[in-house]
């Protein structure tokens, strides 16, 4: 089969990348497969490139998805780029044609779910899933009472003013997050990428619920937990990210943050029919916090990563 690639403008292009996307057509024009590939402008990620493929069921092992891979790989070297990353489901024909092309499995992610129905809470143990317990997001070492050292408070939508700048110093605390082999580099956040995701996400009529924890000793954010719910209510909601400052591990605060944010989604969204997340198979303590909260395993995702 003659197969044509043809490069495309992606209009879908913001501050802090860009994607190319390439379509892949028959013989008689028709459209069999397609590739992106996003390029980070993030000056801590500018070394990485993360790669989709999708080919037709009815035109896959015709060379359609090599071609598109190639296509991809020399824009990625031309670019500068020296790691291209790809998901994988378990168990689908994605893994072996990454393997056969060089890439290699570099992080297992564990997704998990928390059942929000009065069936499945009650399954996890209810309310009480809600309560104390050990474990906090990204650091090692016995829990201590927080007590009066840190105060919760949540918002809808984009950051309050007044906690802006210290919420975007907190975001740092991603950047020891397990990742397995990637080669993931750190993003650089400020207070206008905080709006500019909280802009996107309520431009995709979704609703972005934050929970942080303060610290009562100078007012600056410790930690954050964020959550995005669907439109309508139903469904599933996601969570985005969890994590705890370093200074500030081992205090309980991502189970506590965590903890807060399912209560406010049972009562701002009682038709929520679950939470899921999901966590880096290396990432013990938060697969620790996740499972004391009820969270059960559903599947597991891989990301595999080719050096240029």
């Amino acid at each position: 089969m003659s197969i044509r690639v043809t490069p495309l403008t992606d209009p879908a292009r913001n501050a802090y990348s860009r994607r190319l996307v390439w379509l892949a057509q028959d013989e008689e024009g028709n459209p069999v497969g397609t590739a992106s590939l996003r390029l980070s402008t993030d000056p801590g990620q500018a070394h990485l490139a993360d790669l989709a493929v999708r080919v037709h069921p009815a035109e896959r092992r015709r060379g359609v998805g090599s071609r598109l891979v190639e296509a991809a790989l020399a824009t990625a070297r031309a670019e500068g780029r020296r790691a291209v990353v790809a998901p994988a489901g378990d168990g689908t024909a994605g893994e072996a044609f990454l393997t056969a092309r060089g890439f290699r499995r570099a992080l297992t992610l564990r997704h998990t779910r928390l059942d929000l129905t009065a069936a499945g809470a009650d399954a996890a143990g209810g309310e009480r899933a809600l309560g104390k317990g050990a474990g906090a997001e990204g650091g090692a070492g016995a829990e201590r009472g927080a007590g009066a050292e840190y105060r919760l408070v949540a918002w809808d939508g984009t950051v309050p003013d007044d906690l802006a700048a210290s919420y975007a110093a907190a975001r740092r605390a991603m950047d020891d997050m397990p990742m397995g082999e990637v080669d993931y580099g750190r993003m650089t956040w400020d207070v206008e990428r905080l709006r500019a995701v909280a802009r996107a996400v309520a431009e995709r009529g979704e609703h972005l619920h934050t929970v942080a924890a303060v610290s009562t000793a100078d007012g600056a954010v410790a930690g954050f937990t964020e959550l995005v719910v669907p439109a309508d209510g139903l469904g599933d909601g996601l969570h985005y990210g969890t994590a705890v400052l370093p200074a500030h591990r081992g205090h309980g605060l991502a189970r506590r943050m965590k903890a807060e944010a399912i209560r406010r989604a049972r009562g701002r969204h009682p038709l929520l029919a679950g939470l899921v997340t999901d966590t880096a198979e290396d990432n013990s303590p938060m697969r620790r916090v996740n499972e004391s909260l009820g969270y059960r395993p559903t599947h597991e995702t891989y990301r595999y990563q080719r050096e240029l």
